[in-house]
């Protein structure tokens, strides 16, 4: 493969020669700069890389250009090469318009012109963005194709698995030329999707997600038998504890049963989260949590379904389901919560087939011009409805109260308020699904008069309320009534330590009834549900295990 691009566009010639000028003189050994003077020049360069199987890096475009401006441009863009880092470049007089596009094509920067000297003003922001794209997972050489159906619960899965686990891919209809192409050369048929071909050319028939793991090139297998500490669940909570784990020295492993980021990690736009006043979504927070945890010598595992939890003497010993454990000093869970499942007739088989719980972003291109319903009142949902509205004729945000002021964030609440592609319906449920190979119809509630009507459907999101789902903690962990693990304070009842305590001290404000094994984030009974509080306990956690690690 040729050298990854970088592409400059901008339709003043002077300026246009200056930036790339600029950007080959520091980048010119290892990528190819390629120059445009228009937002269609630049999509036909981009297509021509597509076809070779090149890749994109960085993309620079002029905020102010005539046809088609530096916004449509890179929103464009974005669907050739979604990984590629996107730059925009303005006047001083167009600042607030550059701010306020970031919700929409998901900028990573803007830059003032002219933003010389480029040694402080453009290099330093460039030598980040090219960091962040190339730590990126991607394949060795080419890239993973999909084959599957389009309403195919099993596709979607391992569609969303690639996604959150930030591995490209090239999504085919079993019915498309290429698909049925692939297919043939696999010596498989329709009905043994989904087909994913590898970048080394390696088909796998319906994979699970450790074989899909292990073939995309994610750690699925720890290195020692033995850390200093491990962390079970990558939320802001497990990735806050490893980042300052391993920073601090301690050997850290991270074990993530799914995909780094949990709830957080598929949120479109954090806008409420200290040190980002335009925002950043999700994937983008969790991508460089991931990268610093790196950075420092944590280890991360993937796939990896944690089932038990037992005590060895000062020993911990985490136990996943294929009867294997890593052994730690200390243990932090970090595992977080589940969305509940809405409980409607017809709803549970249709799952992955248009019901769907969470932000299922892969899913986003298919509603173009279609009616999306999101169940649910809180800041997820109300991120989910601003995502969708950029797709969907219509987003409708069901509801059960009165209004979003108790459960929404304020600032969440005035953007739906200025969106008229969302309409918020009150006191209003799901009460029942229908639907063939797809979800097709949804049967709606009014709570006030109890009146249902029934509304043509095919995309269901549902952000219900959380569930810890820490059965497998039963009977080793104290945990509240709802399964949320109690720590510290709510431990001691009348003052007394809880059963089994053996240390002459009280636990540690985050530490659990098992001497050694801390709790951050969602988790953790009457923690504060927010990206900010979930990555403060995780550090506050490594903390505490110093503490504790010194006293043994």
């Amino acid at each position: 493969m040729a050298d990854p691009a970088i592409l400059t566009v901008d339709d003043d010639p002077a300026v246009s020669r200056s930036v790339a000028r600029d950007v080959r003189h520091r980048y010119g050994e290892h990528y190819r700069v390629v120059r445009a003077t228009s937002g269609d020049e630049a999509l036909g360069a981009l297509r021509e890389i597509k076809l070779r199987g090149d890749d994109v890096a960085l993309l620079l475009a002029d905020y102010r250009m005539p046809g088609m401006d530096g916004l449509q441009f890179l929103e464009a863009a974005m669907d050739l090469f979604p990984l590629a880092r996107r730059v925009l470049l303005t006047a001083y007089a167009d600042t607030d318009a550059a701010i306020e596009a970031i919700n929409v094509v998901d900028l990573d920067h803007y830059l003032l012109k002219p933003w010389h000297p480029p040694e402080e003003k453009l290099y330093p922001v460039l030598d980040g963005l090219l960091e962040a794209w190339q730590a990126v997972p991607r394949s060795p050489a080419g890239e993973v194709r999909v084959v599957g159906h389009r309403w195919s619960a099993p596709s979607y899965k391992v569609r969303d698995f690639l996604a959150r686990n930030l591995v490209p891919y090239r999504w085919l209809l079993s019915d498309d030329p290429e698909g049925e192409r692939l297919m043939a050369a696999a010596g498989v048929g329709p009905d043994d999707v989904p087909l994913v071909v590898t970048a080394e050319g390696k088909s796998l028939v319906a994979p699970g997600p450790a074989e899909l793991a292990a073939e995309v090139g994610l750690a699925t297998a720890p290195a020692e038998e033995f850390y200093d500490l491990v962390v079970v669940g990558a939320g802001p909570a497990g990735l806050g504890a490893a980042v300052y784990g391993a920073s601090e020295g301690l050997r850290t492993v991270l074990v993530e049963g799914r995909a780094t980021g949990g709830q957080a990690g598929q949120s479109s736009r954090i806008e409420n989260y200290l040190g980002f006043p335009d925002g950043v979504s999700g994937a983008q927070l969790t991508d460089r949590a991931r990268r610093q945890a790196l950075k420092f010598g944590a280890e991360m595992l993937s796939t990896r379904k944690v089932v038990g939890l037992r005590m060895a003497g000062a020993t911990r010993l985490v136990e996943f389901d294929d009867g294997s454990s890593v052994a730690a000093h200390a243990v932090v869970l970090a595992t977080g919560v589940a969305y509940r499942m809405l409980d409607a007739p017809g709803l549970a088989e249709l799952t992955g087939r248009g019901v769907f719980y969470g932000s299922a972003s892969t899913e986003a291109p298919g509603c173009v011009d279609q009616d999306v319903y999101i169940v649910g009142g809180a800041n997820s949902a109300g991120q989910a409805a601003i995502y969708f509205s950029r797709y969907a004729k219509r987003v409708h945000l069901l509801i059960r109260g009165d209004d979003l002021a108790r459960s929404m964030s304020r600032y969440l609440i005035d953007q739906l308020d200025r969106n008229d592609r969302v309409q918020v319906h009150p006191h209003t449920s799901v009460v029942g699904g229908a639907g063939g190979e797809h979800l097709e119809r949804l049967t709606l509630c009014d709570a006030r008069d109890g009146r249902r009507r029934e509304v043509d459907a095919s995309w269901l999101f549902v952000f219900i309320g959380a569930e810890p789902r820490t059965d497998w903690l039963d009977g080793v962990l104290a945990r509240d009534r709802r399964g949320f693990v109690l720590t510290g304070p709510d431990l001691l009842v009348e003052g007394r330590r809880p059963a089994g305590w053996a240390l002459p001290r009280d636990p540690y404000h985050l530490e659990s009834s098992v001497p050694g094994v801390f709790v951050a984030g969602d988790v953790r009974a009457d923690s504060v549900k927010r990206v900010a509080s979930a990555v403060g306990e995780g550090a506050m956690a490594v903390s505490l295990i110093h503490r504790y690690l010194e006293a043994q």
